[in-house]
């Protein structure tokens, strides 16, 4: 879509500022996912020199694609989203007058990125098409958010295998040496190594913590396509001084786009 195309008609839904007022997202109001501090770290994990055809698998109403975009005004970013409702919400927010300075630099596919081989190729997601993936799946247990908003539960509830399904989308997609980063719970870090495993190497893990006194409760993990180096923990994000439900600065920064995660 473009600048000029009308705006589809929407379901009650919000206009929310997201890099204090760099761009907006228009998210629905009282269901399905609402993109927050997640996409913004995502989005954080492209290093901020990056200019090249960026990827967001699952993007939803498209936070995390244009938060790289706000950041890398080298980037352009293609929004993949399966949902029909939510890809009508990204692309009411690529004309949205609030964004008109990078909707030139995006577009919206609906396509579902599990799909493989020529399938693939056919709904828009060609082999090496890509300089670097981002993504955000599902990564809830089936009992972990009982909800009756299928538009939220197909966002939020982790199917069978998912891991697996996206990260081989992910390497038939990106381009030799090109970066993926993806967001998900500590937990899950031994189903995304091995998902990752074979495909992507130079891996880095950085864990996000509330405070110093409390467990991680987020991983971004980021790597390369055909990268042979081995597994790096970088330092940890702190969100919060102990006792204080203030961001410190550097959560602050990296929240708001002025800071990248891995500190390039």
């Amino acid at each position: 879509m473009t600048a000029s195309s009308p705006a589809p008609v929407l379901p009650a839904h919000t206009l929310d500022a997201f890099h204090r007022g760099r761009f907006h997202l228009l998210q629905p109001a009282a269901r399905g996912h609402r993109a927050g501090m997640d996409a913004m770290m995502l989005a954080a994990a492209v290093p901020s020199a990056f200019a090249g055809r960026l990827a967001d698998f699952g993007a939803g109403a498209g936070a995390a694609g244009l938060a790289v975009l706000s950041r890398c005004a080298g980037a352009r970013a293609l929004l993949v989203e399966r949902s029909d409702e939510m890809a009508a919400f990204a692309e009411a927010t690529l004309v949205h007058e609030a964004n008109v300075h990078l909707a030139g630099r995006a577009a919206v596919l609906r396509a579902d990125v599990t799909l493989t081989g020529k399938a693939r190729a056919a709904a828009g997601l060609a082999d090496n098409a890509f300089d670097f993936v981002v993504m955000n799946p599902p990564f809830n247990a089936d009992a972990d958010r009982a909800t009756p908003d299928a538009l939220k539960r197909e966002a939020h509830v982790m199917e069978d295998g998912l891991f697996e399904r996206w990260m081989r989308s992910a390497a038939a997609v990106v381009r030799p040496r090109g970066g993926i980063a993806v967001i998900a719970r500590p937990e899950q870090a031994g189903a995304l190594l091995d998902a990752l495993g074979g495909r992507f190497g130079n891996l880095e893990l950085k864990a996000v913590h509330p405070r110093a006194d409390r467990a991680a409760i987020r991983i971004v993990l980021r790597g390369v396509r055909g990268g042979r180096g081995k597994l790096a923990i970088q330092p940890p994000l702190m969100l919060h001084d102990t006792g204080s439900d203030r961001f410190r600065a550097q959560a602050d920064a990296i929240n708001n786009g002025i800071a990248s995660l891995f500190g390039d």
